[in-house]
């Protein structure tokens, strides 16, 4: 949805016509650093030993370790001919070796294969200065599940680095379109973090937009234009199985599941086009409706805590976003700072606050303390970013902006101190979402 949208005109068609996805569709996702303003840590990812049939293992663990390290921005892994040794055992660890290269941390390393399709992956994390062993732990592996286990040894590692939770091993969604013909084709897709294992949720000749996670991250609530009218559906990824939860006249927008799962928000309006917030028990699929003001409410977000829900609303001449308790009563704003704040979007610890801001004529993201005073502080640097959402840590949030004519997603810590994006191979990629902690 354009950051514009909250013009009452320009709002209804954008829902009509999904504004902004246009081009060709992204086959895959790269993701590249363009900004950080901390020096990242030197630290040593050592090639992993093998054991089994074949010459090599199945996935290289360790390279996918080092790129998911680098990637966070915060640690330099060094070049494997740059290493004095080359130990995948503990046994074998000489600390002096490192602490001539000067790393700060050591990860090695061993993938042994246990049966047909079995496999058991163990590293360990080291500070060679110390000469202790900060974490070490060994997972059964199939080959379907290599690259899924070597996210988690990153986020054990990074982890136990930072004291922040990895989000290595966690997913994105978004949506793509393509020209075809007179129209355009749209996909919902699902991907790792780091662009890998990248396959299509939906296909669909309509427009498909504001995609939002179930809590246990194994369904999609979108916004579906079949049929030319706006509808919300609900789809189990495993099974592909979808419902319609709600086609009321006029639009049928912006869901978003409570903390439970059990119920959703959403905009809902009728064919005079005033929105309002409502809630929905998706076990009943009764509505129960929390704002009445002529002016737009939309984009709903729940509070960790499920106590409230924040929104979008003019009613005071311009968008700000407000609160109101989810078991009703008068809207509290929260926004003050600055004549444009959209697309609330809350922090999983509660902490924090993200919009789309006007800062300056340009429409970028920016952070808000909830417990520092309100204080709000600018992290993109675009000039039409857009869709923000947080990484499940809280550390980190992925948003839409643009590169030339195309849609492309950037992520940034929630301090701005580091900024990547995530190139595509060609084509518009918008309405980005990040996936809860999976659920082993």
């Amino acid at each position: 949805m354009k950051i514009s949208m909250l013009s009452r005109t320009f709002l209804l068609v954008a829902l009509a016509g999904l504004a902004g996805l246009a081009g060709q569709a992204a086959a895959e996702l790269r993701v590249e650093i363009t900004e950080w303003n901390i020096e990242p840590a030197p630290v040593a990812v050592v090639p992993f030993g093998w054991e089994g049939s074949a010459a090599a293992a199945p996935l290289d663990v360790s390279g996918v370790i080092a790129a998911d390290l680098r990637r966070s921005g915060r640690f330099a892994p060094m070049d494997s001919d740059d290493m004095l040794s080359r130990p995948t055992r503990g046994a074998d660890m000489d600390f002096d070796d490192w602490r001539i290269l000067k790393v700060e941390a050591v990860v090695i390393g061993r993938v042994e294969q246990t049966g047909d399709n079995a496999y058991s992956v163990q590293f360990q994390l080291f500070d060679p200065f110390r000469g202790t062993q900060l974490v070490g732990y060994r997972m059964p592996a199939s080959r379907g599940t290599l690259r899924r286990v070597a996210h988690r040894a990153a986020d054990m590692i990074y982890e136990e680095l930072t004291g922040i939770k990895g989000v290595f091993a966690t997913r994105v969604a978004y949506v793509t379109a393509e020209a075809r013909g007179n129209g355009q084709l749209y996909r919902l897709i699902v991907a790792d973090q780091d662009g890998e294992n990248e396959h299509t949720i939906l296909e669909s000749a309509d427009p498909i937009m504001s995609p939002a996670w179930s809590p246990d991250s194994r369904q999609l609530a979108y916004v579906s234009f079949e049929g030319s009218r706006s509808s919300i559906w609900v789809q189990t990824l495993r099974t592909g199985n979808r419902l319609r939860v709600s086609s009321e006249p006029g639009v049928n927008g912006a869901p978003a599941f409570s903390p439970d799962g059990r119920q959703l928000v959403l905009t809902l309006g009728g064919a005079d086009g005033n929105l309002d917030i409502y809630v929905m028990d998706l076990a009943t699929r009764n509505k129960r409706r929390l704002t009445t003001h002529r002016a737009i409410d939309t984009e709903g977000s729940w509070s960790p805590d499920g106590r409230y829900i924040y929104f979008n609303s003019d009613r005071a001449g311009g968008p700000q976003i407000y609160r109101v308790p989810v078991s009703g009563g008068s809207p509290e704003r929260v926004t003050f700072e600055g004549g444009y704040n959209a697309r609330p979007r809350l922090s999983p610890d509660g902490k924090k606050l993200a919009v789309v801001h006007n800062d300056r004529g340009n429409f970028r993201i920016a952070v808000l303390d909830l417990e520092r005073d309100n204080q709000l502080v600018v992290v993109s640097a675009g000039r039409q970013d857009e869709s923000p959402s947080f990484a499940p840590n809280s550390d980190t949030l992925i948003y839409a902006t643009r590169q030339s004519r195309d849609g492309v997603l950037e992520t940034v810590t929630a301090d701005g101190l580091i900024r990547q994006r995530l190139e595509s191979r060609g084509g518009d990629v918008r309405e980005p979402v990040w996936s809860p902690f999976p659920r082993y």
